[in-house]
């Protein structure tokens, strides 16, 4: 399972960890805050489950919407460390979602989708900011650290996170 304060929706990989520098981290969360002015906040519905044979997620509706966001950190990404520094997956087929379990071992699907079904109690967020973070070692380490957040335009920034 994802634990929760890791439950996140991957919106762009800007590369490996080694490859960027503190300061180009720092640049493209600037970058990010000033693209992000000009979206607001985008609310979805969460309530698809989805199955893949290496993870559940729940899906987000619509699925599109959060293209502005995808597109502002893109460019944001690019600017700092160039176009191939982010990934070239289109808008169109990005399908914004959050993994909440990984799978660990073969085994069919039929059983699982049998007893969490294909849909869950609809929830309404609003996504109004984007975390870089970086990745240390494989993703189900958890090993996580946050650089920066970038707000969407008329977003509350709130005040520093103690940890």
């Amino acid at each position: 399972m994802t634990p929760t304060e890791w439950l996140h929706i991957t919106t762009l990989m800007a590369g490996p960890t080694e490859a960027i520098t503190r300061g180009q981290m720092s640049a493209m969360v600037s970058a990010a805050r000033v693209r992000l002015r000009g979206v607001p906040p985008i609310p979805v519905s969460i309530e698809k489950v989805r199955y893949h044979p290496e993870a559940i997620s729940l899906g987000t509706q619509p699925a599109k919407a959060l293209v502005p966001i995808l597109k502002a950190v893109r460019s944001a990404t690019r600017t700092i460390i160039g176009p191939a520094g982010a990934s070239d997956r289109s808008p169109s087929s990005w399908i914004p979602h959050i993994t909440v379990a990984y799978s660990t071992a073969d085994q069919p699907a039929g059983p699982l989708i049998s007893a969490l079904g294909i849909v869950v109690p609809r929830r309404a967020v609003t996504i109004d900011a984007v975390t870089l973070v970086v990745q240390w070692g494989p993703e189900r380490r958890w090993d996580w650290e946050p650089v920066g957040t970038a707000y969407c335009a008329a977003s509350a920034e709130p005040g520093p996170v103690s940890r």
